[in-house]
This record gives C-alpha cells, sequence and structure tokens, in this order.
C-alpha cells in the first residue's frame, strides 16, 4: 500500500493512481442495514424473492447511495495518509452510477488524484477521481470525482 506523508509527496503523484483496494463484498446484510438507516426499503433492493422473480438483474441490488458511501471504507485501504491530523469529506463534483452491485457481488476502488490545491498552510484540498468495480463486470458500479480536505498534524 502506498504511504503518503506530505503535501509535496501527493504533488508528485497529480495525474497518477494512489491505490486500489482490496475486493469487498457487498452482502444482503449490508444492503438491509443500508435500507434500515435510510429508509429506503425498495423491493429491488430489500426483497429477494421478488427481485429473483421481476428484476432485470434477477437478484436483489445495493443502493446506489450504499455504493458511494462505501468509499471512506475503500479509500483506507487503497492507500495511507501519514501525519494527518484530520480528514475531511468537502464533497463531490459528479456521481454516476453505471452498473448495478447485485447482493453478494465483490467490489473494490481504484482512486487517481486529479488536482490538489493548497489550502493554508497545514491543509490541502484532494480531487479523487474514484471508481468501484464490481468483480466480473465490466462497466463500473460508481464513479465519483471526491473532494477531500487533509489537515496535516504539523507543517508536513
Amino acid at each position: 500500500m502506498r504511504r503518503f506523508r506530505s503535501t509535496r509527496e501527493l504533488e508528485q503523484a497529480v495525474g497518477r493512481e494512489l491505490g486500489c483496494s482490496p475486493w469487498l463484498e457487498v452482502t444482503q446484510e449490508m444492503i438491509d442495514q443500508f435500507a434500515q438507516a435510510t429508509g429506503d426499503r425498495q423491493w429491488i433492493h430489500c426483497d429477494p424473492q421478488r427481485a429473483r422473480r421481476e428484476s432485470p438483474f434477477g437478484t436483489t441490488v445495493a443502493h446506489g447511495f450504499l455504493t458511494l458511501s462505501l468509499l471512506p471504507r475503500l479509500l483506507e485501504a487503497a492507500f495511507e495518509l501519514s501525519g494527518v491530523r484530520l480528514l475531511v469529506n468537502y464533497g463531490l463534483n459528479r456521481v454516476r452510477f453505471p452498473a448495478p452491485v447485485p447482493a453478494g457481488a465483490r467490489v473494490r476502488m481504484r482512486c487517481r488524484l486529479a488536482e490538489l490545491k493548497p489550502h493554508d498552510q497545514q491543509a490541502v484540498t484532494l480531487t479523487l477521481d474514484c471508481t468501484v468495480e464490481v468483480q466480473g463486470q465490466q462497466k463500473p458500479a460508481c464513479v465519483a470525482q471526491w473532494l477531500l480536505r487533509v489537515f496535516w498534524a504539523a507543517g508536513e
């Protein structure tokens, strides 16, 4: 796993892939818990029997927002930012869900550093191009441009 310890090290990685996470299984239990937390209990996510009969996917699928919400977990496993005091989710520029994530599928994230902007002496904003891949599928499940603000512990 690549480790970045400073703004200078990250500057050298602009335009390059920072890392790729290991595969993570998206279980029906995860989908059900997400549905419970959000109130989105649409049958395509939560009713395996009906999804098997009526869904074009033949099974339940993860919510797009569940896939998106896995980005922090996948990021943590893709590369490391060392010496960080605080990491803040600053938002998203673009998000698309080109393909579904069937229950039981495995996903991973590839992350490319598109841009780095200094914020102040101890912080930078990273623009990350994130692609969530589904094992065995050609199309990605999610593509997102994610903004993270990194506050270094002490002057990098």
